[in-house]
């Protein structure tokens, strides 16, 4: 089977990567020159833990190919699906930009010589499959050709920093499409993954679409609303932690989602509530739970500063900050829309001083912050002679660090903990003031545990 994936960000090479580890001829396409020919040598623009690996792999045994050239990718060649993965990127107003998608779909409908399933990967708003129909078939018909073609919805459900894993072992596949035809392609394109019971879920493909923007709305509730008791914790002298334990004990919670913390980032959360917003008012329909969603996530982000702020009385110039963690999340390079970016601009504002490491996002912090801040060469040359340490993100490396180590760095033995990775009792033991999220402000007598 041979299939070609347009975008080579991290839903499209992830994407045609996997699809190629299964033993399908996998044509990755995009219009940045130097991308491709970088993917050629195996330099890739993303980091996804195991993706460098497969790459290469792939690419070595042929079944992984890499160009510029969309047309010469699906004409005459045995081409059965072309999936659109470019960005959908939000507009001024929430609203997700399809001018890429739409792009692409309009080239198809230019080159395409033989029937084709047009898949939509990129997270698009309920309506898109629709679009990409109309446009292709205006080329189509500006041709003076009739080419039978479908056109597939097939949300993605990859976290970044376990997007390998979740493509091969998904917890479900989702395909909205409108013919057998269609879903006959479908099937056979993803009966690999199925063979150790994974579900492969047929739909209508506004229900697709629709699919993944509910699946991440909730999640993002759930982060929110954790948040949002959390804060209610340190108010009621309350531990949050116990909370979650109790809650997340109820079969009916569960366990995941339900973290304390600084609220949420990445490239799909922000972006895809954002959208489902938009996407409702222009129908006529307000959403308010998730409207309160965005407003507590964004009030989140701004947390730590505030306690930050209050521990050294507003005064803050000349101060040096330790900032551990620049990415959304662990096990990325990724920080669109991080919790870091609110806290170091805040703190830069005031006149403070930022030094910060992360083990992967250090090149992708110099893009975004230039010279703004420091950077240092591990976790440990970024507290020397910090006036506090701030944990953003909870790399695994810093869950154990040596505390008489970082005792000897530190100006002041202060940590913002983002992320309640470190014990509040424990800290109190070794002398720090300790500050967590949605920690009871006594745990025990004589603690130095400030909120």
């Amino acid at each position: 089977m041979r299939i070609a994936v347009v975008g080579t960000g991290y839903v499209g090479l992830v994407t045609g990567t996997c699809f190629a580890e299964v033993g399908i001829d996998v044509t990755c396409i995009d219009i940045d020159e130097k991308k491709i020919e970088n993917l050629k040598k195996g330099i890739l623009p993303i980091y996804e833990p195991g993706l460098e690996e497969m790459v290469v792999r792939n690419a070595q045994k042929e079944r992984l190919t890499f160009s510029t050239d969309l047309a010469g990718s699906i004409q005459g060649c045995g081409c059965e699906a072309a999936f659109i993965a470019v960005g959908t990127p939000p507009g001024e107003d929430g609203s997700a930009d399809l001018k890429y998608v739409l792009a692409v779909a309009r080239e198809i409908g230019r080159h395409m010589t033989d029937y084709l399933v047009v898949v939509t990967k990129s997270t698009v708003p309920v309506g898109t499959a629709r679009k990409v129909r109309q446009a292709i078939s205006e080329e189509l018909e500006a041709r003076g050709v009739d080419i039978p073609f479908d056109v597939a919805s097939n949300p993605e459900f990859l976290k970044e920093g376990a997007a390998i894993e979740d493509f091969l072992k998904p917890d479900r596949i989702v395909v909205g499409v409108s013919s057998e035809q269609a879903e006959k392609v479908m099937n056979k394109l993803y009966k690999p993954f199925l063979m150790n019971g994974h579900p492969l879920i047929v739909m209508d493909i506004p229900s697709a679409e629709m699919t993944k923007y509910a699946a991440n709305a909730m999640l993002a509730t759930k982060i929110s609303f954790m948040n949002d008791i959390a804060n209610l914790c340190e108010i009621m002298g309350a531990d949050v932690n116990m909370v979650r334990k109790g809650i997340g004990s109820d079969a009916r919670i569960g366990n995941k989602f339900i973290y304390p913390g600084i609220g949420y980032g990445g490239s799909c959360f922000p972006k895809d509530v954002k959208a489902l917003i938009k996407t409702a008012a222009e129908n006529g329909y307000q959403m308010r739970v998730l409207q309160s969603v965005e407003e507590v996530n964004d009030r989140q982000k701004e947390v730590m500063y505030d306690k930050v702020h209050r521990h050294f009385n507003g005064e803050l110039a000349g101060k040096t900050f330790a900032i551990w963690g620049l990415s959304f999340k662990p096990k990325t390079d990724d920080m669109r829309e991080a919790p870091s970016l609110v806290i170091i601009e805040k703190l830069l504002e005031q006149g403070a001083k930022v030094r910060a490491y992360d083990p992967v996002a250090m090149k992708e912090a110099r893009h975004m912050l230039g010279d703004t801040i420091e950077y240092g060469k591990d976790e440990y040359e970024a507290l020397i002679d910090a006036d506090a340490l701030l944990l953003v993100t909870e790399w695994p490396e810093f869950r154990s660090p040596n505390f008489n180590v970082v005792s000897k760095l530190m100006k002041e033995k202060v940590v913002f903990d983002g992320r309640n990775i470190y014990d509040a009792v424990e800290m109190s033991e070794k002398g720090f003031c300790y500050y967590g999220i949605g920690v009871k402000k006594q745990l025990q007598a004589n603690a130095t545990i400030k909120l």
